[in-house]
């Protein structure tokens, strides 16, 4: 059985040069509802190994259909909600105004921390990334392959999980866009 789990491409989100803490929840809203940034294909690598796959998975999130479509995927056979990405917590507090992504890293690393104000608790995101891995076994058992055009949070959270359960492939299946990881296992 072979699972691949890729990441997908560069999302179109607009440009926000700076905000206060208390805006990054519109940042995130945007960021989750956008789709492919145009020009940014995939690596004819990653093309190739996508469409050597029996079955294809993505998120509810925009930028993970729009992927699995530039990947030239004629039939994405399941679009699952536990397979977004890891929720970013965010907290209104007085603050000076900084880029969205020096705001998203600082918010992560609490996460890590412990503090998941406004979103789901690092003990919640890997008891779903737990579930999603579960799932994607369960398709790989079905078809022998399954590609999951996912994020890049989640995707390392389900490579954990299926290393932890003897299957064989990277710690890490990629953290760039359109990078990927391919996981086997044979009994």
């Amino acid at each position: 059985m072979r699972i691949v789990l890729l990441r997908h491409g560069e999302p179109d989100v607009p440009e926000i040069t700076r905000l206060r803490a208390s805006e990054i929840h519109y940042w995130i809203k945007s960021y989750n509802a956008a789709g492919l940034k145009a020009g940014h294909g995939a690596s004819p690598e990653a093309i190739e190994i996508a469409n050597h796959c029996n079955a294809v998975v993505c998120s509810n999130l925009p930028r993970s259909f729009e992927s699995a479509l530039a990947l030239g995927i004629k039939e994405v056979n399941y679009r699952e909600p536990i397979l977004r990405e890891m929720e970013l917590p965010y907290f209104g507090f007085p603050s000076p105004k900084l880029s969205p992504h020096i705001w998203a890293a600082l918010f992560r690393t609490l996460w890590f921390l412990g503090n998941s104000s406004n979103g789901e608790s690092l003990g919640e995101g890997r008891l779903r990334a737990s579930n999603a891995t579960a799932r994607l076994k369960e398709i790989a058992e079905n078809t022998e392959s399954v590609l999951l055009v996912g994020h890049g949070l989640v995707n390392s959270f389900i490579a954990k999980e299926l290393l932890s359960n003897g299957w064989r492939g990277p710690v890490s299946p990629g953290k760039k866009y359109w990078e990927f990881g391919i996981y086997e296992y044979t009994s």
